[in-house]
């Protein structure tokens, strides 16, 4: 097939043009919103499974093992919003791990 010399570099209207040194710009940004998304995707796991597991015959401690670790994943939606995505890790990890201990207690 054969083209204009200069296709490749052609960008349609209304599409800005992305070089490299928009790469870490948006690098920063997906992982900002990842961490945001998943974040509030856990919370509301957890929130789901702490009232199941309240209005079931579970120990007192099954749902708030629940809920604290979607209080932690809460947290750490807000935090990767703000883009401290590294805390935002760490704390969903110690989130899933608590909701994890309260579900070992059942």
């Amino acid at each position: 097939m054969r083209g204009r010399g200069d296709s490749h570099t052609h960008t349609p209207p209304g599409i800005p043009e992305v070089t490299d040194a928009d790469a870490p710009a948006t690098e920063a940004r997906r992982a900002r919103w990842t961490a945001t998304v998943t974040g509030t995707l856990l919370t509301l796991a957890g929130l789901g499974a702490s009232l199941l597991r309240l209005t079931g015959s579970a120990p007192v401690l099954v749902p708030a093992a629940y809920a604290g670790g979607a209080a932690v994943c809460a947290l750490a939606a807000f935090l990767g919003a703000r883009g401290r995505t590294r805390r935002a890790l760490w704390l969903m990890i110690a989130g899933v791990m608590v909701m994890a201990l309260g579900d070992q207690f059942d």
